[in-house]
């Protein structure tokens, strides 16, 4: 595997850290728009219509439920647990888009989800407290940052 291809791992998985759907929903539009190439494989389907469009509104949910003042931290255990788990699946899909190790791949989509969820928070909280600003403007830096980082990543393949 190539130290290009592990750091798109670790970079899909660090997204998934920051915005846990923004990475799956970017490996969907890459099937659709034919960046990457999931036919023939039992992920296929993550290229139709119906996976782009579910995925992109439930990515974008995600995205306004991240603004709501109730909304629990990313370390919570539910929230970390699924961030990783989403990091890992994505990374298994460029895994079978590319024939890599299903199992390598995925431990790095874990793994990378892992740094992002922990330096995403520690770099949200310290930011809103360096800068005495309110958490909204940090929050839409992030969000452009992880669809920009997910987007640019996979549009490179």
């Amino acid at each position: 595997m190539s130290t290009h291809m592990i750091l798109a791992l670790v970079l899909l998985g660090i997204v998934a850290g920051l915005r846990a759907l923004t990475p799956v929903a970017a490996v969907s539009w890459a099937a659709h728009l034919h960046w990457i190439n999931l036919d023939g494989t039992h992920l296929a389907f993550m290229g139709s219509i119906v996976a782009v469009a579910i995925l992109t509104l439930l990515a974008i949910l995600e995205i306004i439920n991240d603004k709501l003042p109730k909304t629990p931290p990313r370390t919570a255990p539910p929230s970390f647990i699924i961030r990783i788990v989403l990091g890992a699946f994505a990374a298994s899909c460029l895994a079978l888009a590319f024939g890599l190790s299903l199992v390598i791949a995925t431990i790095i989509g874990a793994v990378g989800a892992v740094i992002g969820t922990l330096l995403g928070y520690q770099a949200r909280t310290r930011t809103v407290t360096a800068l005495h600003t309110r958490d909204l403007p940090i929050a839409l830096l992030e969000d452009a940052v992880a669809i920009f980082v997910a987007f640019f990543l996979l549009s490179r393949f």
